[in-house]
C-alpha cells in the first residue's frame, strides 16, 4: 500500500522519509493497513520555513480572515463526519455513539466556531489605551505554532483540529501539526478538511501543515527553531519535559499538559448522607472511556469511618462487576500496568484488578488500590504516580488533620474536588482543606466528579506543575486560551495612522473590546 502524503507548503507531497508506521486497532490488536511516514529533518525544516512565510503574510490581517477559515473548516469537518467517525472508531476503539459521533465530533466543530467568534471580536487582544501617556498595547500573533496532540481525544484535542489548533489560528498564527501515531488516518482526514477550507478562504500555502511523525531529537529541533513562535504539547511527562528543555534553552514558549491524578476528598459526613450514590458516581467517572481522560479521578481520600468502609466495599464490587474497556494503545496498556506495579511497590494494597486481560484486545482489569493516610504520607511522591487508565487509589484518612496533610503533600493537578454533606456538617472540614487544595489545582470542584471539560469561556484546563508546564494558562476556555499564542505589543507615541486599527481612537474595524483610560468599551459585533 502507498504511504500517505504529508501536507507541506500548501501541497500534499510524498514524504522524503524512509521509515513508516501503521496505527493499531486496539479492539483486535491488529495493524491497520494504511502506512504513514516518519518525516526527516529536511522535511520538517521545509514546513517551518513555509510557516514562517505564511506568518509574515497574515500578521496584519484582521480577525475576520481567520474567523472565516475556522468556520469553513468546521463545515468541511461536518461534511466528512462519516469518514472521521469510522476512522476514529477503528484507531481508538471508542464507541461510535455516543462518544465519537454525538459528543466529540460536534464539540470539535463547535470549538472551531467559538474560536472564530473570538478572532472576529478581538477581545482576546486585551487592547489597552492610555491617552495621557499616548501608550497603547494589545496582544498580536506570535508566529508559527507547533502542536503535538494527545492519543485520547482523536478529534476534540487533535493537533489538527482541537482546542490548541483553534486557539492558535484564532490568534492569527500558522500551525504545524505533529500528528499522534495512535490515530493518523483520523488526522489525515482532518488535514484534508483544513486544506480545503484554507483554499476556499485564500490562506497562504503554509498556514496549515501536517507531519505524522518524527524522531524525538527532530521534535526538539522543531520546538527550538528560531522561526517558531511557540509549541503546545499534550502527552506524557517524559516526552513533554524533553521538549520543554529544548524550547527553554532556545527561549521559545511551550505549553504542556502532562499528568494529573485529580484528587477527590470525601469529607467525614458526606458518606453518611449518600455513600452508595457516591460509589456509583465515582465508579462511572473513573471507568468512563476506560479511564483515559486527563481529568480521570486517580486518587480518592476516604474517611476511616464505617460509612467509609462501606464505600470502599461498594466501589470494589462495582469495579469487579463493570465490563473491562479497551485501552488506546499498547504503550497505554504497558504504562498502566507499570503504574499499578509502582503503586503496589510503594505500599498500596490491591483490592481488585491489576492484570492484563488475556486476548488480542488491549485491556487491563478495572483496578482499585488502597493505602492508609499514614502510609501515603510516608511515601507521597511514589503514591502519586499516575496510572493512566481504569485504575484509582483510595487513601483512608483517620481524621480531617490527615486529610489536610494529604492535601498539603499533593503535586499540582488539573482538578481537585471536595464532596461535603448538604446541611453544613462538613463546613468546618471544608474550610480547612479547601484553601490548601485550591492552590494545588487549576479547577476546584464541589460535589461533582472531574471527568469532562466544559468548553466555555470560564473553563481552566490547566494547573500547577506537573499537570501543566505553567499554572497561568489554559488549553480550554476561549478567549483565555488564545493568549498563549500571542505576544504583547506596545506602541509608545506612535502616530495614529500607524497604529493597528484596534488601537486607534475611532477603532474603525469595531472588532474588539478595549480598555481606554481604565474603562472598558465593548464593541457591537452583532452584525459581524
Amino acid at each position: 500500500m502507498a504511504v500517505s502524503k504529508v501536507l507541506i507548503g500548501g501541497k500534499w507531497i510524498e514524504s522524503a522519509g524512509k521509515e513508516t508506521f501503521q496505527a493499531l486497532n486496539p479492539a483486535t490488536g491488529e495493524l491497520l493497513p494504511e502506512q504513514f511516514p516518519v518525516s526527516p529533518w529536511s522535511e520538517i525544516k521545509e514546513a517551518i520555513q513555509a510557516a514562517a512565510v505564511a506568518a509574515s503574510a497574515v500578521k496584519q490581517w484582521p480577525g475576520e480572515r481567520f474567523a472565516r477559515f475556522l468556520e469553513d473548516y468546521a463545515i468541511e469537518i461536518e461534511a466528512r463526519a462519516d469518514a472521521l467517525v469510522e476512522a476514529a472508531h477503528l484507531e481508538t476503539a471508542y464507541p461510535v455513539s455516543p462518544r465519537i459521533k454525538d459528543v466529540e465530533l460536534p464539540r470539535t466543530s463547535n470549538q472551531l466556531r467559538t474560536a472564530a467568534q473570538a478572532a472576529r471580536t478581538g477581545a482576546w487582544k486585551q487592547a489597552t489605551i492610555d491617552t495621557a501617556s499616548n501608550i497603547r498595547s494589545e496582544f498580536g500573533p506570535l508566529g508559527p505554532i507547533a502542536i503535538f496532540g494527545p492519543n485520547n481525544f482523536p478529534l476534540a484535542f487533535n493537533g489538527m483540529a482541537g482546542g490548541d489548533f483553534a486557539a492558535a489560528v484564532a490568534a492569527g498564527n500558522p500551525v504545524i501539526t505533529k500528528g499522534h501515531p495512535a490515530h493518523p488516518a483520523t488526522t489525515r482526514i482532518l488535514a484534508e478538511a483544513a486544506y480545503m477550507a484554507a483554499e476556499k478562504t485564500q490562506m497562504p500555502p503554509g498556514f496549515v501543515q501536517l507531519l505524522y511523525q518524527m524522531d524525538y531529537k527532530d521534535g526538539e529541533k522543531l520546538v527550538s527553531h528560531p522561526l517558531m513562535g511557540a509549541t503546545a504539547f499534550t502527552g506524557s511527562r517524559q516526552g513533554g519535559l524533553a521538549l520543554k528543555a529544548a524550547a527553554d534553552k532556545a527561549g521559545k514558549p511551550i505549553y504542556l499538559e502532562l499528568s494529573s491524578i485529580n484528587p477527590i476528598f470525601l469529607l467525614p459526613e458526606v458518606l453518611e448522607e449518600k455513600g452508595e450514590s457516591l460509589a456509583e458516581e465515582f465508579t462511572g467517572s473513573c471507568l468512563m472511556g476506560t479511564g483515559q481522560f486527563c481529568t480521570n479521578p486517580g486518587l480518592v481520600v476516604v474517611p476511616a469511618t464505617s460509612a467509609g468502609q462501606d464505600f470502599i466495599k461498594s466501589v470494589t464490587e462495582k469495579f469487579k462487576a463493570a465490563p473491562t474497556g479497551t485501552l488506546l494503545a499498547k504503550n497505554v496498556e504497558q504504562n498502566l500496568l507499570d503504574g499499578i506495579r509502582t503503586l503496589k511497590a510503594a505500599g498500596a494494597e490491591l483490592l481488585t484488578g491489576g492484570e492484563a486481560v488475556d486476548g488480542d484486545r488491549l485491556t487491563c482489569q478495572n483496578t482499585l488500590l488502597k493505602v492508609s493516610a499514614a502510609d501515603f504520607l510516608k511515601n507521597a511522591e511514589a503514591l502519586q504516580s499516575e496510572a493512566f487508565g481504569n485504575a484509582s487509589l483510595l487513601v483512608v484518612a483517620d481524621d480531617v488533620k490527615q486529610m489536610l496533610a494529604i492535601a498539603e503533600s499533593l503535586e499540582g493537578n488539573l482538578t481537585g474536588c471536595l464532596y461535603s454533606e448538604s446541611t453544613g456538617k462538613d463546613d468546618a472540614a471544608y474550610d480547612q482543606v479547601a484553601p490548601v487544595l485550591r492552590q494545588k489545582v487549576g479547577r476546584l470542584l464541589n460535589d461533582k466528579m472531574p471527568t469532562g471539560v466544559a468548553v466555555v469561556p470560564s473553563m481552566n484546563h490547566g494547573g500547577p506543575y506537573p499537570s501543566t508546564g505553567h499554572p497561568g494558562f489554559t488549553s480550554v476556555g476561549i478567549p483565555a486560551s488564545l493568549v498563549r499564542f500571542g505576544m504583547l505589543q506596545c506602541y509608545d507615541n506612535v502616530r495614529p495612522h500607524r497604529l493597528p486599527a484596534t488601537l486607534q481612537d475611532k477603532n474603525p474595524t469595531g472588532e474588539t473590546s478595549r480598555l481606554i483610560d481604565g474603562e472598558w468599551t465593548v464593541a457591537d459585533v452583532s452584525n459581524s
